[in-house]
């Protein structure tokens, strides 16, 4: 018998602020947040059934291996309906972005932490 993946459940992200972070994931992305009863510092948001798990950790860093072109980091892709608005509403609150190397309709940003997130108009 050979496995068969269904699905893809969520992804962990590690944050140092949690509520820096929920302005960034709730706020600015306008993710909803899944209310949940935490053990350990944190939060979940969720978008079509797929989760994004953010958990407190005190110490860590996180090191672009391709800083001058994002897409080639480690990253998490969001679909957008309008990549224009989506790029008004990062820059009206300050967050970097960067315009995919490739040329297709997809930009870069990253989250007060610096974990890289695409989105891309599909």
């Amino acid at each position: 018998m050979t496995m068969k993946i269904t699905r893809c459940l969520h992804t962990a992200l590690l944050v140092s602020d949690l509520e820096r972070s929920e302005q960034f994931y709730g706020s600015v992305l306008g993710l909803e947040k899944v209310d949940r009863v935490l053990r350990f510092p944190g939060a979940w948001y969720e978008v079509a059934g797929f989760q994004i798990h953010l958990i407190v950790a005190d110490a860590f860093t996180i090191e672009l291996n391709n800083p001058e072109k994002w897409g080639r980091n480690q990253h998490i892709a969001f679909s957008v309906a309008n990549l224009d608005a989506a790029k008004e509403q990062l820059l009206a609150h300050n967050c970097p972005t960067q315009v995919s190397a490739s040329g297709r309709a997809a930009l870069f940003t990253q989250d007060p932490d610096g974990n890289v997130i695409e989105l891309g108009e599909v």
